[in-house]
């Protein structure tokens, strides 16, 4: 029997994804749940496993390729002993990747890959084909923000060449409904959306060179990351937490915690206290509405936290920090960056954070101003904690400091609150039975 494997819907509003790897070849035999192809969407990648016991008779997509949900990825004979004494068709291409032209199923114009849409050179190539209203766009969260903040309808925006809207897209098409101008032309795959794209120098006039394109995951954080920079305006403030007792606490139960599953640490410390910061800041959990001139103050509590991974930086959620135990979010924690790393991460576990801890002490460095991860408001920076000669009780003692940084957004944050809610958390991070107050 033939079975189609189909890329199956992962989440809400995550319409297609960009094909990583093909992990089989034509006439391999697969047991049921091993994984075919690896998968990137926005920033969560993933493997899809066969659904049955069989051989792999065709595939139908490969590496680069963007393919919608429901789209066939390949084929799967599953009866594998009727197809082992029967005998087999050579595939019509060389393994283990099949070129272009064995691709089946070409991806809807919105989601075509971008190697097969070279930058013109000559005169501007024909519009790209618009989405038609109704039917769903590939664009990021903040990328449909935007059109909504200018009054723009999402469906009639004209993508770039990659198939998605960028903000520079929107931007355009608000400025063509203004002044009547031409129709934009197709932004070149990966490009990040900016206000002006200027033309790079000839690199290779100086040296050697080599191009790589942008994976789906880099594409979306510099969209994203774009995006924050020119909305929100920053604001850093800086202190600095005495951490001594609190090392001691941490190294004299982090073996419990290890038994639950979990690792003890600053980070999982300061997520558990940034939890009841918000609580006792609600500015600081809300996000700005521009389009209804609106705050809008949210009652759950769930924080993001940035993980370093070989894709890019990835920020899963540890949802209603505030009613688990340091255990609880330790072990919680630990599993999510082992998702995040192993790329078995979703993207439901990538959304919905209220605030972000961003802790790069194990690299290094002094001390660092994060960007704020719209449409939040703020996000607290950590980095490596030092021994340092501090007067102490009328003398100098040797304290162990922690550098901490805590970016916002100015337009509902004054600076003075934005003081406050630092040294409170550097205060919880002394005394931490001050939380309980």
């Amino acid at each position: 029997m033939l079975q189609e494997v189909k890329l199956p819907e992962i989440s809400e509003n995550v319409e297609s994804g960009e094909v990583i790897q093909v992990l089989v070849s034509v006439g391999d035999i697969v047991e049921q749940e091993q994984p075919l192809v690896e998968l990137e969407m926005e920033k969560a990648a993933f493997e899809v496993p066969s659904p049955e016991r069989g051989t792999i008779s065709e595939i139908d997509v490969k590496q680069g390729q963007t393919v919608r949900v429901g789209e066939v990825l390949a084929k799967l004979e599953t009866d594998a002993a009727a197809a082992r004494r029967q005998p087999q068709k050579p595939p019509r291409e060389p393994q283990p990747a099949p070129p272009a032209k064995q691709t089946r199923e070409k991806p809807p114009a919105a989601e075509q890959p971008s190697e097969k849409t070279p930058v013109p050179k000559g005169p501007p190539p024909a519009p790209v084909e618009k989405p038609t209203p109704g039917v769903p766009v590939a664009a990021a969260p903040s990328v449909r923000q935007l059109a909504r903040e200018l009054g723009v309808e999402i469906a009639e925006v004209t993508p770039g060449s990659n198939g998605r809207i960028s903000a520079e897209d929107v931007k355009q098409h608000a400025r063509r409904l203004i002044h009547g101008a031409p129709a934009p032309q197709p932004i070149p795959a990966g490009t990040p959306a900016q206000e002006t794209v200027q033309p790079l120098p000839d690199f290779a006039q100086w040296g050697e060179v080599e191009r790589q394109p942008m994976s789906r995951t880099r594409r979306t954080i510099a969209e994203t990351m774009y995006y924050a920079w020119t909305h929100v305006p920053h604001v850093t403030q800086y202190d600095r937490a005495d951490i001594t007792e609190l090392e001691t606490f941490r190294k004299a139960h982090a073996a419990e915690v290890e038994k639950a599953g979990g690792k003890l640490s600053i980070t999982s410390i300061l997520v558990k206290i940034a939890a009841s910061a918000l609580k006792a800041f609600p500015p600081f959990n809300a996000s700005v509405d521009s389009e209804h001139s609106e705050i809008v103050y949210k009652k759950y509590c769930h924080i993001a936290v940035a993980v370093d991974t070989d894709r890019g930086l990835l920020v899963p959620v540890i949802r209603d920090v505030d009613k688990k135990s340091i255990v609880e979010v330790s072990v919680e924690l630990t599993e999510l960056a082992r998702k995040a790393r192993d790329k078995q991460i979703m993207p439901d576990e990538l959304v919905g954070g209220c605030f972000t801890v961003s802790n790069l002490g194990g690299l290094g460095g002094t001390t660092f101003a994060p960007i704020v991860y719209w449409p939040q408001v703020a996000i607290l920076g950590i980095c490596r904690s030092a021994w340092e000669a501090v007067p102490r009780d009328g003398a100098i003692r040797e304290r162990l400091i922690l550098p901490l940084s805590l970016s916002f957004d100015h337009r509902i944050i004054d600076g003075a609150d934005g003081a406050r809610f630092l040294h409170w958390v550097a205060q919880a991070l002394e005394q931490p039975l001050l939380m309980m107050l």
